[in-house]
């Protein structure tokens, strides 16, 4: 039996899977991207209230094993709790905690950057706070943070698979219950990895391109 021919018997399967994998990494890059902007502008703006705390929990964040951290809200959590949670929502929530700390990190780190001489040229000239706002330091910092930003949410989807270890039916799992029935993990293994391939390496090449043609060290005078 062929890739194809196990696409083909198996696409309603494959599909399904594909589709939880897409709506998880949806939630997760949605919550990341606002919820980190968004406490990624707190932290520079207010850094011992807001910046300290958050640092310190993306550095503790930054030691712990996704997967360890994943099994840890899903089983111990959960029981000192007395509750019982959806397997989706736990890797919902643990992938969008991790995913806002480090898109936070990145915001925070690019405005902090920010030279204050742009706004006091663009103030200078006469422009209003909102004019800098929109027509100087939003341009930039959109410009040295995306290539980042885009490159984090490649991982995030990638991170998407660790959701299967509590049983989330999306692609990777779909993979092991159809490979334990006709058991062809060359083939089924190599067709998911050529899927994530061509996922993932042109959001990759995007990312690079963007990198290397409008981020620049804004120190340079």
């Amino acid at each position: 039996m062929t890739i194809a021919d196990i696409l083909f018997k198996y696409q309603e399967a494959f599909a399904n899977g594909l589709a939880t994998t897409f709506r998880l990494a949806l939630i997760i890059w949605l919550v990341g991207l606002l919820g980190g902007t968004l406490l990624g502008i707190l932290a520079a703006k207010w850094k011992v209230l807001v910046g300290i705390p958050s640092r310190l929990t993306s550095f503790v964040l930054s030691g712990m094993p996704i997967l360890v951290f994943l099994f840890w809200l899903h089983y111990p959590l959960q029981s000192l709790l007395g509750v019982v949670i959806d397997p989706f929502i736990t890797a919902a929530a643990t992938l969008s905690i991790i995913n806002v700390f480090a898109v936070a990190d990145t915001i925070r780190e690019v405005l902090s950057e920010f030279p204050q001489q742009y706004v006091t040229a663009g103030q200078v000239c006469g422009m209003e706070p909102l004019q800098i706002l929109l027509y100087i330091q939003l341009p930039i910092v959109l410009r040295q943070s995306v290539p980042v930003l885009l490159m984090l949410q490649v991982n995030m989807l990638q991170a998407t698979l660790f959701a299967s270890l509590i049983s989330v039916n999306e692609i990777f799992r779909v993979a092991q219950q159809i490979n334990s029935q006709i058991y062809k993990p060359v083939e089924i293994y190599t067709a998911l990895g050529i899927l994530f391939l061509a996922i993932c390496l042109p959001m990759n090449g995007l990312a690079l391109w963007l990198k290397a043609k409008f981020t620049r060290n804004l120190s340079e005078r």
